[in-house]
């Protein structure tokens, strides 16, 4: 149960102000399920029967921040989640014509009917943090001491009022590792064409939340079974049943879902996790029968993956840097699949292609791709063959500020001026350097820059390109069978 010691004395401050005038002051929804569950809540809701103006009367310091009559009271905590107390009023709610938003608020209802509004029963609690009284009208310390997920009243009514709560029932059983009973699962399966209505941002906050919760895989299963994926992310769905062969133990689908599930229990960041999911998305696009040893090939996957992975990320208008990292290591996650192929040479250009501060990541990847699998696991010997292959390749050149020579020496030893031949000459060298590390040396770079300049400008330049040309090519090829039949080019 909940202590009075538990609440924060901002909190209660802004309790005892508004009861000590008269009027009523609950702790409500997600700040009393996480005290209930021992959690501390990463922000504070007050509801109360004061209407918007006088709670703004009695709070000078405050902003009121949408329709619903919330008022956010400052106040001079220094833990940032205690800066802001949100104080809403008692409130019914009526007509939901965009399936999100009621077209109606009325204040100065009961805390009863304001509880008969709310989405599911855990989140139906009241704590006064004055007397300790906690308020359960809808059994919701039951359904948390079940571990249980169960709407307020009729769930096809609460879901017709707002669609979102569908991925909010699974996001929130990912998050609390809970089940969601029986009556509102179907609920959720009945009414899941009805997420479509919802703007596409809201869902991916849903989505978003369910990947970086501690159990996403749980998340994902539920979003699937209940035809919610398929409203936002159909990609994944055709995964299912998508069998693989050789060491895989699974479909596509269930190995995307238990690489993101390992991501998870490392404790990945987002980017990983997304790149966990998505990494083999482009699997049943790329099957084709046959191949050496090989019921299956998956030629140009990551290739393919990598397109289609940024299509999905723009569709749920994701930040841009977020998206950009994780097509990265969706492209190159195959690079550590086999050990005797990988050379230093390799290893540079991958460092350069995905970036310095990525490759443990892609490391990482390739871990929980193995775990994915279902029958190998982690094989640290290997991590650590390239760990150091990578450690190594970090102390060779893989940029220009790295060469044994600058743009001023080049500069001095022959006359040249500064412009776009210049920069050609410092890359081309670039390119030898990461071709064979052992060209960089002073020696070389001041003999080999000379020559370089006297090449004509197109020839310096597709020197300098060369790597940039070379990658393109690949993917050109990898894209050429199968870009415009899957809408991925």
């Amino acid at each position: 149960m909940i202590e009075t010691s538990d609440i924060p004395k901002a909190v209660k401050n802004v309790a005892e102000t508004l009861e000590n005038n008269g009027f009523e002051a609950y702790i409500v929804g997600g700040c009393t399920r996480d005290l209930l569950l021992g959690k501390l809540p990463k922000d504070w809701d007050l509801t109360t029967n004061a209407h918007p103006d006088q709670i703004q009367r009695l709070f000078p310091e405050h902003y009121a921040n949408n329709d619903y009559g919330t008022i956010g009271i400052k106040t001079e905590d220094e833990d940032p989640s205690l800066q802001i107390i949100e104080v809403t009023p008692y409130r019914s709610e009526s007509g939901y014509s965009d399936a999100r938003r009621p077209d109606s608020v009325t204040f100065g209802v009961s805390l009863q009917e304001d509880l008969e509004r709310r989405d599911f029963t855990v989140n139906a609690l009241a704590y006064r943090a004055t007397t300790g009284e906690l308020v359960d009208l809808f059994d919701g310390l039951s359904d948390i001491e079940n571990k249980r997920l169960i709407t307020v009243g009729n769930p096809d009514e609460r879901f017709a009022e707002d669609a979102l709560r569908m991925m909010r029932a699974v996001r929130l059983a990912a998050e609390l590792n809970f089940v969601i009973e029986s009556s509102t699962m179907a609920a959720i399966q009945n009414n899941s064409q009805q997420l479509s209505r919802i703007s596409i941002e809201r869902v991916a906050s849903e989505f978003i939340r369910t990947v970086a919760s501690p159990t996403p895989m749980q998340g994902i299963v539920f979003m699937e079974k209940l035809g919610l994926l398929n409203q936002f992310i159909p990609e994944i769905v055709t995964s299912v049943g998508c069998e693989q062969g050789g060491i895989h133990a699974y479909d596509v689908y269930e190995h995307l879902l238990r690489t993101m599930q390992a991501a998870a229990d490392k404790d990945f960041s987002l980017a990983m996790r997304l790149a966990a999911l998505f990494h083999d998305i482009a699997k049943p696009a790329t099957r084709r029968e046959g191949g050496k040893n090989k019921r299956y090939t998956f030629f140009g996957h990551e290739v393919v993956g990598a397109r289609m992975t940024k299509v999905i990320l723009e569709r749920l208008k994701l930040p841009r840097e977020l998206i950009e990292e994780v097509i990265s290591l969706v492209r190159w996650h195959m690079f550590f699949s086999d050990p005797d192929e990988i050379t230093l040479a390799a290893v540079r250009r991958t460092i350069v292609r995905i970036g310095e501060d990525r490759i443990d990541d892609l490391l990482n990847l390739r871990v929980c791709d193995r775990i994915g699998t279902g029958r190998p696991k982690e094989q640290p010997f290997r991590f650590r063959k390239y760990k150091a292959m990578v450690d190594e390749a970090l102390r060779d050149p893989i940029s220009v500020k790295m060469l044994k020579i600058t743009g001023d020496k080049i500069m001095d030893n022959s006359g040249e001026k500064p412009g776009k031949r210049l920069g050609y000459v410092l890359h081309a060298l670039l390119e030898e350097a990461l071709d064979d590390a052992s060209k960089n040396t002073e020696e070389y770079m001041e003999k080999r820059s000379l020559e370089l300049l006297n090449l004509p400008e197109v020839e310096l330049a597709a020197l300098a390109e060369a790597g940039k040309v070379r990658q393109a090519e690949e993917e050109a090829a990898a894209l050429k069978d199968i870009a415009r039949e899957h809408k991925v080019g």
